[in-house]
């Protein structure tokens, strides 16, 4: 009798909107360690600072675009709109903009030619976990800043040969 191989899958941090050093000095200790142990982290943007993105590329590999309120040195660093391949799953990732309640549409727009099986977004803060048009749209929210939403949260993207699923984690819960 032969046994069956494990399912290979793949777990990716996904934070957005830090905000740093303005509504935080720091990620909370919690998160540094799960964005250290993922296989790699997806940031969509409004780090603000720079150092924030210097600090988190020593954690782990950063997939990151820029956000509305990004410095001149992460603009110059990072672009506006970015795909990855992941286990076969095409990831778009973009910050957004506008309208809170429709931002999944607009960035889903953004990528309605780049065949993508998911679409990471931040800018409003609020965490969103849905699938649109057969697109998994995920929002992490914010770890740092509530303004906007009921929770600090980040978000888990889990990729295998089946599919891609988001996970929002409120912060002070473990997964």
């Amino acid at each position: 009798m032969k046994s069956k191989a494990p399912i290979v899958k793949t777990k990716i941090a996904v934070i957005s909107d830090t905000h740093i050093p303005k509504q935080a000095e720091k990620l909370p200790d919690a998160l540094l360690e799960e964005l250290a142990k993922s296989a790699f982290i997806i940031h969509a943007g409004d780090f603000e600072d720079i150092n924030t993105l210097k600090e988190l590329q020593k954690l782990n590999r950063v997939i990151g675009v820029v956000g509305n309120m990004d410095s001149k040195e992460i603009r110059d660093k990072l672009k506006n709109k970015e795909t990855v391949n992941v286990d076969h799953h095409k990831i778009g990732v973009i910050h957004g903009w506008g309208d809170p309640h429709k931002l999944p549409r607009t960035v889903l727009q953004e990528f309605k030619d780049d065949g993508v099986h998911c679409i990471v977004f931040g800018h409003s803060h609020q965490a969103f976990n849905e699938v649109i048009d057969g697109i998994l749209m995920f929002n992490p929210g914010s770890p740092t800043d509530i303004i906007y939403a009921h929770y600090k949260s980040y978000g888990i993207l889990e990729t295998s040969p089946d599919g891609i699923k988001g996970q929002i984690i409120k912060l002070g819960e473990s997964i």
